[in-house]
């Protein structure tokens, strides 16, 4: 496997790492706390952040094998993993609008990372 394609792996990981953080900050978001201070200093949100780090740090280091253009191709993926985990994790419904969006999505990035 070439430094390229380990690179794209690791960006689409990073990417899916983000997505990930994202959700877990929303089921944060979710609940109710006792405090303003325990809304941000709970385990949740700070491994939420650790993980958004993680990612960056990710982001970074694929970007040495990554064209630059490509990176936004490959980080709208996120809108996908996003909705998907979504759907199973906070039981949010797709609608037609939604499903149009992520075939859109998809698409974009077939076309362009070709």
């Amino acid at each position: 496997m070439s430094n390229f394609a380990i690179a794209v792996c690791v960006l689409l990981g990073s990417v899916l790492i983000s997505s990930v953080s994202q959700i877990m900050l929303k089921i944060a978001a979710n609940k109710s706390y006792k405090s303003p201070l325990a809304e941000y200093l709970n385990p949740l949100v700070i491994v939420s952040y650790g993980m958004f780090f993680i990612s960056t740090i990710l982001t970074m280091l694929a970007l040495k094998y990554v064209p630059l253009s490509l990176q936004p191709i490959l980080e709208s993926s996120s809108y996908i993993f996003v909705t998907i985990m979504g759907y199973f994790l906070l039981k949010e419904r797709f609608s037609r609008r939604k499903l149009a969006g992520l075939a859109l999505i998809f698409l974009g990035i077939m076309i362009f990372s070709v």
